[in-house]
């Protein structure tokens, strides 16, 4: 079986999936040449911790190559199953060229990296034509499939723990067996961490807030460690872009205790007290280590801050919990149904070797694209100018885009009129929450002019 990555997520989980794969199957894995593939010291940090089949992959990432060229290793030496683990227009032109150009194709094999809730079109609309899409939880599954059908796309789901929870749920469900790791006692855990998002919030006001929070934090615990965990140095690529770098909004004068760093999450969550997030799949790895975990709700809870999924976790909270220096932790209620399922609910491995037997049984059934856009091979090249930018070196590619250009901008202009005449339904913003409310406490010293000063930076931020 052989793993496809790009990005920095893409490449964190699609290497940790493969190595939960049983453990008699040949496993690679190959980076995929896109504007935003991860740099050698991103994939040396999404690599740490695999097992030995793939550990090689710490010290010597693979070189990023084109889709062409890996196209045409699949092609002379076709493996048994390929895990398509790209941003969704790479994994569309991936899984289309290997249909194309492949006689005798692989199996196909595809999925989302961490908290992928709620359901997304774009996701499904991509990754269509894969065989077999891995997601991490039933709630995950069951909202998949129902957005599937209503597109007209027939349900491939399989369920798989999220690599970095594995075995979590035994251990979070018997509290009584405790954390080797955590019960060291000659490790050295002084550190909040906040786990940075590209465009969770999107606002640099919002951001800014963040940041505020944590300077805060810093100086009423200078026996802390604050951590900004990012995920880039400047000039480094993200799944998703981001404007405004948290790094670039830390004032000068904050206390010293209060750090940004890179690198991979495992090595700060060894030392970490806690975890803070807005929404980050970190704070699962977090609670899968019994690490406290804080998902931040100051800006309400709402779709477009991948949070809704963490109401009545256990884990939510705002800013004053976080300076006060209160989390929480799991609850059992909420586990099986979101990410901490039994290992014997996982079905990913079962159902990608029954698709392995059809192939060499010559039943294996290609899947539609849900594009139902004509154009072909023009159509083609724009879809790949779109996926790989400046990768793509093509003269069609190049033709493709000037000529979608004026029909792209005629697109814009008509959804902005179609949105003047029939608005889009507002985002329903659910109010923030707090640990305080869910245990009753009374709120801690500063709290009151925590919040004041919130609500100026707010207020401050909407004037602007």
């Amino acid at each position: 079986m052989v793993g496809l990555v790009d990005t920095d997520s893409f490449a964190k989980w699609g290497a940790h999936l493969l190595a939960t794969a049983p453990p008699d199957w040949d496993l690679e894995v190959w980076t995929v040449a896109t504007p935003r593939s991860a740099s050698t010291a991103q994939l040396r940090a999404a690599f740490r911790g695999l097992d030995a089949r793939l550990a090689h992959l710490r010290t010597a990432p693979p070189a990023a190559r084109s889709v062409d060229a890996i196209v045409e290793d699949l092609r002379r030496d076709p493996p048994d199953a390929v895990l398509v683990s790209t941003i969704g227009p790479v994994a569309e032109l991936v899984l289309e060229e290997v249909h194309r150009r492949i006689p005798r194709r692989p199996v196909l094999v595809t999925g989302l990296p961490g908290i992928s809730f709620p359901a997304k079109w774009k996701g499904v609309f991509f990754r269509a034509r894969a065989d077999l899409f891995v997601l991490h939880s039933h709630r995950e599954v069951r909202a998949y499939e129902e957005m599937a059908l209503d597109g007209g796309v027939e349900p491939h789901f399989a369920l798989a723990t999220l690599p970095f929870a594995q075995g979590a749920a035994g251990a979070l469900s018997d509290p009584e067996r405790g954390d080797p790791e955590r019960d060291d006692p000659d490790r050295v855990r002084d550190s909040v961490v906040f786990a940075a998002q590209p465009s969770v919030p999107l606002e640099r006001a919002d951001r800014a807030l963040v940041v505020d929070r944590l300077v805060e934090t810093a100086r009423r615990h200078p026996e802390w460690r604050v951590v900004v965990k990012t995920r880039a140095v400047t000039g480094e690529q993200q799944t998703h872009r981001e404007e405004h770098p948290y790094a670039d909004l830390v004032p000068d004068d904050a206390p010293a205790n209060l750090v940004v760093a890179g690198g991979p999450m495992g090595e700060h969550l060894d030392r970490a007290v806690a975890l803070v997030t807005i929404s980050s799949t970190a704070v699962l790895e977090a609670a899968a280590r019994g690490v406290p975990a804080l998902t931040l709700t100051d800006f309400g809870t709402g779709r477009h801050l991948i949070n809704e999924v963490f109401v009545a976790s256990g884990l939510e909270g705002d800013a004053v919990d976080l300076v006060d220096g209160r989390f929480g932790r799991v609850r059992a209620s909420w586990m099986r149904d979101n990410y901490f399922h039994p290992a014997s609910d996982d079905d990913w491995a079962d159902r990608l070797g029954a698709l392995m037997a059809q192939r060499d049984a010559d039943t294996l059934v290609d899947r539609p694209a849900a594009r139902r856009s004509r154009g072909g091979a023009l159509r083609r090249a724009r879809e790949r100018k779109n996926a790989l930018g400046g990768a793509d070196r093509s003269l069609l590619g190049a033709v493709a885009l000037v000529i979608g250009a004026p029909i792209r901008t005629a697109k814009r202009l008509a959804r902005r009129v179609l949105a003047v005449v029939h608005p889009p339904e507002p985002v329903v913003v659910a109010a923030p929450t707090s640990q305080r409310a869910a245990r009753g406490h009374r709120p801690g010293p500063g709290s009151e002019g925590l919040r004041d000063r919130e609500q100026e930076l707010v207020a401050g931020g909407d004037a602007g």
